[in-house]
């Protein structure tokens, strides 16, 4: 997989949320054209992209701003978190505390509870902007 894409209206404080989590800026540009037009299959496309990896440098997101046309809502701005389609992405992490505490700290929230699993992982969803959910998993050694 090269990367997950997600639309976004506030893309600075979307991308915000992502350095909190400790993924990296790789670039931003601008795309717009026929053979995007032609890509997406809207027409007038013109779109900021941000492109940030993990810091173990396996996985990435590509977080996208329409300017034009007007990116489309068809959902709830919070969607539940049993709603069908892609609800979460799960991370790994060190310290699940320390990042739920930094996390909050700039604006998210806990969907639910951090829980322990079994003895092998403490699991927390967070929402951040735009509605995104992410799952951390500290693994239990």
């Amino acid at each position: 997989m090269d990367n997950i894409l997600i639309v976004v209206d506030d893309l600075e404080a979307t991308k915000e949320f992502f350095l909190q989590l400790g993924f990296e800026l790789e670039g931003e540009t601008t795309v717009e054209g026929s053979s995007v037009d032609r890509l997406l299959g809207l027409q007038h496309v013109r779109a900021t992209l941000v492109f940030m990896r993990t810091p173990d440098g396996h996985g990435r997101i590509e977080l996208d701003k329409l300017h034009s046309p007007q990116p489309v809502r068809t959902g709830q701005e919070k969607p539940a978190v049993n709603e069908l389609g892609i609800r979460r992405i799960m991370l790994a992490v060190d310290n699940i505390d320390e990042l739920v505490a930094r996390l909050l700290s700039h604006g998210s929230e806990l969907v639910g509870e951090v829980v322990q699993y079994e003895n092998a992982y403490r699991l927390a969803y967070v929402r951040g902007p735009e509605g995104i959910i992410v799952g951390l998993a500290e693994e239990l050694k």
